[in-house]
């Protein structure tokens, strides 16, 4: 077994960090078209939208409760271990030191 234990252990940081990708970051209600982000000023002509920003290093931009883009590229195989490993380095040393 000793010859899979860090396959067995990048897998499990995996199904965590999946499972951690789902979780909301924060969320942002504005009607501003100058966001860092923003390539589409025009989604706030007519009123405020919600910028919820996920762990996976996503934003879904809802307005009137319908979704009308994400914004970004979800972040996957190591990147997105070394991100949950970031934001949980507890998590992370335990399944480092099984």
């Amino acid at each position: 077994m000793t010859e899979h234990k860090d396959k067995v252990i990048r897998h499990a940081m995996l199904l965590e960090a999946e499972d951690w990708a789902k979780g909301i970051s924060s969320i942002h209600v504005h009607s501003m078209s100058s966001m860092w982000f923003d390539k589409w000023p025009e989604d706030t002509k007519k009123g405020s939208v919600t910028d919820t920003s996920y762990n996976d290093d996503t934003i879904h931009r809802t307005k009137n409760g319908k979704l009308i883009r994400i914004i970004g590229e979800p972040l996957q195989g190591d990147s997105l271990i070394d991100a949950w490993a970031k934001a949980n380095q507890d998590k992370a040393a335990i399944l480092q030191d099984l």
